[in-house]
């Protein structure tokens, strides 16, 4: 009975590989991989218990035994820059070889919409209709092998998973740039210029998410000031199945509105006159007058305190870099108030949790913007006054974009200076590239007369107004009414005076979601928004 032998030596091979696990390396470890040089460089993945395995790159071997749970990690020696690509072979039951790995520098781009904005518009996703400016020729002109980008996919987590869907690194060409951190490629791209090292780019950023989305269960836990997030978004769960129902009768309702709008007849067109256009169409009144309901948060959403860090960053530790680049922070500006231990948690944590010590961390300030939607015209620049405080944290830098954000779009297009100013603090903290990296911040006044001299860190090379004579400058006595004021540069100082206030205490300058921003230093970067005072 030759197919009934067949058939047990099959079932033989069958019962024999069951139990067997293919290894596997952890999520970044695929072809075309930028390692960071300089440093140790941890390789790890999954195995059967104790099975031996071998890394082997750039003429080292490194053996160690799969952990019982079938966890795995080698420690490389560090290594310099390496633009010839190479084979990293991981040897245990069976052979896993990615190619093409280089050596080079490692940056972690994440935050939320500012940051996932892409350099090209993607069909089918909230910016559809987005692109930084000059996008053809950027595209056209994207041709760096030696910078490589992957992209983490949107995974919420109710636990720290080790594992997540990426793209794979890609080579930047103009094929693949389209989808490139438009903010990490102008950043890597400046560097790579400057250093002529690989650059890789981690982005691991989804948009409209909050600051604690980020946390670590760990950071969470960290302080008391921060329990109220977790009661929040407790109750919010709690409420959430009388939300859903209320939500889907509301939905039901608009979506029949919506189509008898559409099917109304379009009244006879007018002769478009000088003054006046064509009247809506019924489809199109309608929705001007009829938002779309919004789905309430719930279960598995991207507001989940700690889901995004769970599964999005935990996968990727401790995978060697340089550093951090982070935009966020537009979803929190309803709450700016805790902002600053939400950040500052989350730095420390991050850096905790990586093991590197305090790695550079960057973040973007967030840009003018209306915000209609905000209750006060305060909302934003308290947000960013808490970004600025973070800087007390070592190793921190922030890049100032309060010249260069488009007030009626919260995302402005103009990715590239916000990577170049990104780039500035790296080159000059990081990489021996010396000169001024950011713009003037506020470092105390003196009171002279009826004026006001307002002193600044980062303005040796002096103070210019841009255009006109500075704006967005308020002074106020005891009665803590802010009037508007004039200022006279004198130097790396202002001189600031108003009528209305002949014995000032307090200054504020760009203390509004969308100010005219056009004081800034010789080097051309903006100053950040400030206040003296704490009213």
């Amino acid at each position: 009975m030759p197919h009934a032998h067949c058939f047990l030596l099959a079932l033989l091979v069958l019962v024999a590989t069951a139990g067997r696990a293919e290894v596997v390396l952890a999520p970044l470890f695929t072809d075309h991989a930028v390692l960071q040089r300089d440093k140790p460089l941890p390789i790890w993945g999954r195995a059967d218990a104790g099975e031996k395995i071998t890394v082997a790159f750039a003429g080292q071997t490194h053996t160690t035994n799969a952990t019982k749970d079938g966890r795995w990690i080698v420690m490389l020696d560090a290594l310099p820059a390496q633009v010839a690509g190479a084979d990293l072979v991981v040897t245990g039951k069976n052979t896993v070889t990615i190619s093409d790995v280089l050596v080079g520098e490692v940056w972690l781009c994440s935050g939320q919409s500012n940051m996932e904005f892409t350099v090209d518009a993607r069909a089918g996703t909230w910016q559809a209709n987005a692109r930084v400016e000059r996008a053809a020729t950027e595209i056209a002109g994207a041709r760096f092998p030696l910078i490589r980008h992957i992209r983490i996919a949107q995974t919420v987590a109710a636990s720290p998973t080790d594992t997540v869907k990426t793209s794979g690194w890609e080579l930047t060409t103009p094929e693949t740039v389209g989808g490139f951190t438009a903010v990490g490629y102008f950043f890597a791209r400046d560097l790579f210029q400057k250093l002529n090292v690989p650059i890789g780019v981690i982005n691991s950023s989804v948009g409209g998410t909050p600051v604690e989305a980020w946390l670590s269960p760990a950071a969470l836990a960290s302080a008391p000031a921060l329990t109220v997030v977790n009661e929040r978004w407790t109750k919010n769960i709690a409420e959430y199945p009388a939300k859903k129902t209320q939500y889907d009768a509301d939905r039901a309702a608009w979506l029949a509105a919506e189509a008898a709008a559409k099917a109304a007849p379009v009244s006879a067109p007018i002769a478009k006159a000088k003054t006046k256009t064509p009247p809506l169409t019924p489809h199109a009144a309608f929705l001007k007058a009829n938002p779309r309901p919004r789905a309430p948060r719930g279960p598995g959403d991207t507001w989940t305190p700690t889901g995004l860090f769970n599964g999005m960053i935990n996968p990727l530790l401790p995978y060697a870099l340089r550093g951090a680049l982070w935009y966020q922070g537009e979803s929190n500006t309803d709450r700016p108030g805790e902002y600053r231990a939400l950040f500052s948690a989350l730095i420390t944590a991050w850096r905790g949790h990586f093991g590197q010590g305090d790695f550079p961390f960057y973040f973007v300030q967030l840009a003018n913007f209306k915000a209609t939607y905000e209750p006060t015209p305060h909302q934003w620049p308290l947000l960013r006054e808490a970004q600025t405080e973070t800087l007390d944290l070592a190793q921190t830098g922030q890049a100032i974009t309060i010249d260069i954000g488009n007030p009626d779009d919260i995302h402005p297009t103009n990715k590239q200076d916000v990577g170049r100013r990104l780039a500035l603090l790296a080159r000059n903290r990081i990489y021996g590239i010396t000169g001024n990296d950011t713009g003037p911040t506020f470092a105390g006044l003196a009171r002279e007369g009826s004026a006001l001299r307002v002193k600044f860190t980062h303005a040796t090379d002096g103070l210019v107004a841009h255009d006109q004579p500075a704006q967005s400058l308020e002074i106020a006595g005891v009665d803590r009414v802010f009037h508007p004021a004039k200022a006279r540069i004198v130097r790396d100082t202002l001189l600031v005076s108003a009528p209305e206030v002949p014995e000032p205490i307090a200054v504020r300058y760009a203390w509004t979601n969308s100010p005219v921003a056009n004081l800034f230093n010789g080097s051309g970067l903006p100053a950040a928004p400030f206040r003296s005072d704490r009213w």
